[in-house]
């Protein structure tokens, strides 16, 4: 007998749901435990970690993730407005910079700025966070470009006309009027944006470190060295998610905020 619509959607459900909770049952009890708990969660080798990681790690992620984020905005928000220039030059500078920096890995720009540019100029960076931290900065400042833009351009037209007919300039009503309107669209992408700079800090290893300025990603793969066990990258995928969970959440938050109408 031929099933209805509604049987075939139930039998697909049933389906969809039973065969991961099988897969997953068949690991639980195929897994041994107690080899995975000596090789990735021994309690001893974390407690060795501590303070440290976090003084040191943890700190230097953040400091690395905060100076590339503010920096990435502050070069961001002129491209975005060259971008949407008239004038053809401006957006052809504006595409070619998103572009290529969009295009090329995030370590390639580290090692660009970290070394190619100082060997080929003459010119560092000053700073022990400076170069990892201009390098990440450049990089993200092509994505939250392209965030800006688009945000602008989701500010209803009738807003910039309103203000041209009270006299504003068009400086005046993009400083005034539109750009405020457009950070209340871009903060939940651009939150996502600093989960994602969070995650790159990890590339900075490149440049090399010292042990004041390791981050966290290099400070756990240091601790394997020594330790030979792999507690210490358990640790690190922990405070990672202590880290980017608050703000993963408070984007979703901000989204679902920014959908309901004012």
């Amino acid at each position: 007998m031929a099933m209805s619509r509604r049987q075939r959607a139930w039998l697909v459900r049933v389906v969809t749901t039973a065969v991961p909770v099988v897969v997953l049952v068949i690991v639980v009890l195929a897994a041994d435990w107690h080899a995975i708990q000596q090789a990735f969660f021994q309690p001893d080798v974390a407690a060795d970690l501590f303070p440290r990681i976090v003084t040191v790690g943890v700190k230097n992620t953040i400091i690395y993730t905060t100076f590339a984020f503010v920096g990435g905005l502050a070069i961001a928000l002129p491209l975005a407005l060259l971008r949407l220039s008239p004038v053809r030059p401006y957006r052809w500078f504006a595409s070619t910079y998103i572009e290529l920096l969009r295009g090329v890995p995030a370590i390639v720009t580290l090692i660009a700025v970290g070394f190619a540019i100082p060997i080929a100029l003459d010119v560092r960076v000053p700073g022990k966070y400076g170069p990892a931290a201009l390098a990440l900065a450049l990089v993200a400042a092509a994505y939250m470009a392209e965030t800006i833009r688009a945000g602008i351009q989701a500010v209803p037209r009738g807003q910039t006309e309103a203000a041209r007919s009270l006299g504003m300039s068009s400086a005046r009503t993009m400083v005034s009027i539109v750009i405020p309107q457009a950070f209340r669209i871009m903060i939940p992408p651009l939150t996502n944006e600093l989960v994602l700079l969070l995650k790159d800090s990890s590339l900075v290893f490149v440049l090399g470190t010292t042990a004041e300025t390791v981050e966290l990603a290099k400070y756990g793969r240091e601790a394997v060295s020594k330790t030979f066990n792999g507690t210490p990258l358990t640790i690190v995928a922990l405070l990672y998610l202590a880290l980017s969970l608050p703000l993963t959440r408070l984007a979703a938050r901000l989204e679902k905020r920014g959908a309901h109408p004012r």
